[in-house]
């Protein structure tokens, strides 16, 4: 696997690219490789980074739970439940991994105009945290996941300040103004071994805004939160 990988870029290119995207120096090359290759790349599961994204997931969200709880010694269950929900929703990631510079790493079929518009960019910066988890160990993982992706890239204190349920904030405003609003899953597919649902905002049975989620929940809110920011709310 390292050798295909050697075959269009030497290990000393590697190594400064990884560098100037993630910070950190590579131990074990082939992790990467394969971090970075999507399915429409590499369809076997042991090439491609799906086992790593799943990986990368839990790690990221382990250490954004320790670093919440931490953060915030009083808040209770439910506000850090839905901190952490802001933090690692599928949007939030990808506009991470795209001022990241992930998607230059990102080896994927670029031809498929839906993957360049796609979220899959936030998928290979999971399976890169779930990549730095098996080559550096978890203590060294959780602390650049705090200096290179939290602190300089998720801005707790504005997250902190949207509403709890963007949701029921923006049902609550339909009401008010006599509007008919509605959420519609219009798209579901499975990617790798996850379910991706698309969820529309219809507003007097127009798309307003939609939201993609790996559960109807997180996808409702990303819609809630785009058509919150067009309507100016």
């Amino acid at each position: 696997m390292t050798q295909l990988w050697l075959k269009s870029r030497s290990d000393r290119e590697l190594e400064k690219q990884l560098k100037n995207v993630l910070g950190i120096k590579p131990g074990n090359y082939s992790l990467y490789y394969t971090a970075l290759s999507h399915r429409s790349f590499k369809e076997n599961a042991d090439e491609n980074n799906e086992r790593l994204e799943y990986l990368g997931d839990a790690v990221l969200s382990t250490v954004i739970a320790d670093y919440l709880f931490k953060r915030y010694p009083y808040k209770g269950e439910g506000f850090l439940t839905e901190m952490r929900s802001k933090m690692v929703n599928r949007q939030q990631l990808n506009e991470i991994a795209l001022k990241m510079g992930v998607k230059k790493l990102t080896l994927y079929n670029k031809f498929d105009n839906f993957l360049k518009g796609s979220q899959i960019f936030g998928n290979t910066l999971e399976a890169l945290v779930g990549a730095v988890y098996l080559d550096k160990g978890y203590k060294k993982t959780q602390r650049w996941i705090v200096r290179q992706i939290i602190l300089p890239y998720v801005f707790v204190d504005d997250l902190e300040q949207i509403d709890i349920n963007l949701k029921n904030r923006l049902i609550g405003w339909a009401s008010k103004n006599g509007k008919k609003l509605e959420f519609e899953t219009i798209h579901e597919k499975l990617e790798g071994n996850r379910r991706i649902f698309t969820i529309a905002v219809v507003l007097e049975g127009n798309i307003l805004a939609q939201g993609k989620g790996y559960n109807k929940k997180d996808a409702s809110q990303v819609a809630a939160q785009s058509a919150i920011e067009i309507l100016g709310l």
